[in-house]
């Protein structure tokens, strides 16, 4: 599969080129048509991605291509590139912005029956009332794109290693343990 090459479609078209994505569109129609789309998204318009990892300046670069495969299945082939300052997990400081990016391909269907007929190379995405919501989809890729733990290098975190240690290592004592049951043995021996 490869982006904008029509690849004898009878039905390709251009390359539907915008820097505004709509919210929702008709995916079998731009796909039995080939129709490429192109845009940026801001992360503040991304309510999930905004609650995991905080308010971000810039957005996210969106291709996504609508086709039809050898087995008349209507997928999109895309990807996502933008760049994100995380939260240190040892420090809690923002991180320098890194770059994030991913492909995709997703299998258009109607059901979540058929989305398990669904070939392995395809994530399935279900399609309601032929409309699907662009930001929703993007919004799930970007999430998946991101890391689950992120450190400052060492040298630059303002908390060192030896800062993280849980607490002080409890002395050993040469009392013995005292059980938290034995209340309980001293009212049984009495009854």
């Amino acid at each position: 599969m490869h982006f904008d090459t029509g690849r004898g479609n009878p039905y390709y078209g251009a390359p539907m080129l915008t820097t505004r994505l709509p919210t929702k569109v008709e995916p079998y129609r731009l796909a039995s048509a080939g129709k490429r789309l192109e845009g940026v998204i801001p992360l503040a318009n991304m309510p999930r991605v905004v609650e995991a990892i905080g308010a971000q300046e810039g957005g996210v670069s969106v291709s996504m291509t609508f086709d039809i495969d050898t087995q008349r299945r209507s997928f999109i082939e895309g990807s996502i590139a933008f760049e994100a300052s995380l939260l240190c997990q040892r420090c809690l400081g923002p991180t320098e912005p890194e770059p994030l990016s991913s492909e995709f391909l997703l299998g258009l269907v109607t059901s979540d029956a058929l989305a398990a007929q669904l070939p392995g190379e395809y994530e399935p995405v279900v399609v309601e009332n032929e409309q699907l919501d662009l930001l929703t989809v993007i919004e799930d890729e970007v999430l998946l794109v991101l890391p689950q733990v992120v450190y400052h290098e060492e040298a630059d975190c303002a908390v060192s290693r030896d800062q993280l240690a849980s607490g002080v290592e409890p002395e050993a004592s040469d009392a013995p343990a005292v059980n938290p049951f034995s209340v309980l043995r001293t009212l049984k021996d009495k009854h």
